[in-house]
């Protein structure tokens, strides 16, 4: 297939080809009436890869290379305390149901999107290892640590174990710094909702600063509820799971696909970008990065960017609405976020070193092309504080793709890492001058030393005050959790909360509607052998 894939509106409707998209680039965005097509915009770029010797640009001041190549759909990158990159490399689980004809139409661009048709695809789903041993900036040895594994996204590391978000649970593997190979079987920390349907995959993951708590990501099953409230138990949000015990509460709901997890080195404060909804238009809704409060509710589906009602949401719940926070920085419609990292750490140049580098995956479904690029924001006093200067482009070339930025990370060395996962690559930028930092620092901030330790006779003291979106931290007589205790693990799809399942008809003639941030996940943790470390195989 040649060229470019573009599919037009039809009943007069057009893309708003005049609108100026950096007036959705802030704390403030512009943000036009809905203007639903009745067949949606389309135009995605043929992936072509990088010829020898092609780089994507960077300004003057960086240096850009390959950091290592020949991959299988690089999604994420995270370093390790003592400088080793994890790449994680993963396609979205096949077979989700077909619930409206269009997304037909829509899973045939994507697959465009992601460099599809035609030709047989190497194994992907798989974490490999790479270790620069003289910190010079290039790869010395490449191990794969993990295979087969069910699309996996997000990992995290802490005294002695590698966490790993496959999309429907997350693993604990004994792991120590420095080995080339993980030869033991996982434990499961705790279910994440998966399939039949899964249509936001990816899970992402961070370790906490009190080193006790896992935040994951867990995106919406569907753009805006077409397939019920009842697919949505536990998604859009972001869970905290003990990983002492597995655990799990829902930390913040309302956010339709959040990606990027990472904390704020000098707040401590919880960051993501989110995907926000479709098929309102080219110039709606932004997609944006924002600080991530315990108990907040970000909207979805009910209503965007704070009060901004989505009209085709039914039943209409304007209690809800009255609830929403608004993000904090809006990063323009359809750019697709899915990785941000702050530079605090790097040894970038100093106009590089106060804020966050943001990944867009790309738009598909708008006339012209917008995102492919990695965006720097700087901060100030922990929070945004200008306007986004694009730091990595070339991605884009007329109406062909050579790749497309996904996750970014900081290596060991101080420089920023790409994952681009269309051009089966990793991008290093660097200071031009060959500047380093003294040491490495790994992505989860945690010493190579004293790795995280907390003290688990006190932990719980230190738990952050529960939410009524925390109900469920006591299962339910009948809940998921009571079966696990008699030895069998349910599927995701069974761990419920023991609240009665929420369904279009239930409190219209009486009682109260439980709210999206009453539906938390399962808490589901270790059974009786977690003393010992032992948990039911998956």
């Amino acid at each position: 297939m040649g060229g470019f894939v573009a599919i037009a509106t039809l009943a007069g409707c057009n893309d708003s080809s005049d609108f100026d998209i950096s007036q959705q680039i802030g704390p403030d965005p512009v943000l036009p009436d809905p203007n639903p097509p009745l067949v949606a915009n389309m135009k995605v770029a043929e992936v072509v890869g990088w010829a020898d010797g092609e780089t994507p640009t960077v300004p003057d001041g960086l240096s850009v290379t390959a950091y290592a190549q020949d991959l299988a759909n690089p999604r994420a990158l995270h370093t390790l305390p003592n400088g080793d990159v994890l790449v994680i490399q993963a396609r979205g689980p096949s077979g989700e149901p077909v619930s409206r004809p269009k997304d037909i139409i829509r899973g045939w661009i994507m697959s465009i999107a992601h460099g599809g048709g035609g030709g047989e695809k190497k194994p992907s789903d798989l974490i490999t290892l790479l270790r620069d041993t003289n910190r010079d900036g290039e790869v010395d040895e490449r191990h794969d640590l993990l295979t087969d594994l069910n699309s996996p996204f997000g990992v995290a590391w802490a005294d002695g174990t590698l966490y790993v978000a496959n999309t429907d649970a997350i693993l604990a593997y004994p792991y120590e710094l420095g080995a080339n190979e993980i030869t033991a079987d996982p434990t499961v920390l705790t279910p994440l909702p998966g399939g039949p349907i899964d249509h936001h995959w990816t899970k992402d993951l961070a370790l906490g600063p009190e080193g006790r708590f896992l935040y994951a990501s867990v995106g919406s099953n569907s753009n805006i509820m077409e397939n019920g409230l009842e697919a949505e138990k536990g998604r859009a949000a972001i869970w905290q799971v003990d990983r002492r015990t597995g655990a799990s509460r829902v930390f913040a709901s309302g956010l339709r696909n959040p990606n990027g997890l990472t904390f704020h080195p000098e707040t401590g404060a919880l960051w993501t970008v989110v995907n926000e909804r479709d098929e309102l238009g080219p110039n709606l809704v932004p997609d944006y990065m924002t600080s991530v409060k315990d108990g907040g509710f970000y909207g979805w589906p009910w209503s965007y960017y704070g009060n901004h009602v989505d009209a085709r949401v039914r039943p209409k719940r304007p209690d809800m609405v009255e609830q929403a926070i608004a993000p904090d920085y809006a990063l323009s419609s359809h750019v697709a976020p899915l990785g941000m990292t702050f530079a605090m750490a790097s040894a970038l140049p100093a106009d590089y070193r106060s804020g966050a580098f943001v990944g867009e995956h790309g738009s598909w479904n708008r006339t012209f092309f917008n995102g492919y690029k990695v965006v720097y924001i700087p901060f100030q006093e922990g929070a945004p504080s200008g306007k986004a200067q694009d730091v990595v482009t070339g991605f884009i070339d007329g109406d062909e793709a050579h790749g497309r930025p996904v996750g970014v990370g900081i290596d060991g060395t101080g420089a920023l890492l790409v994952a681009d996962d269309a051009g089966n690559t990793v991008w290093r930028v660097a200071a031009a001058d060959g500047s380093v930092t003294d040491a490495p620092i790994g992505t989860d901030r945690v010493s190579a030393d004293t790795s995280s330790s907390f003290d688990t006779a006190t932990s719980s003291a230190a738990s952050p005050a529960r939410t009524d979106s925390s109900a469920a931290a006591t299962p339910a007589p009948d809940s998921g959790a009571s079966q696990a205790s008699q030895g069998a693990r349910p599927s995701s799809d069974e761990l419920l909360t023991g609240q009665a399942p929420v369904t279009t008809s239930q409190g219209s003639g009486g009682g109260t509607r439980p709210s999206q941030t009453d539906i938390a996940p399962a808490v589901l943790p270790s059974e009786t052998g977690a003393s010992d470390g032992q948990a039911n195989e998956r």
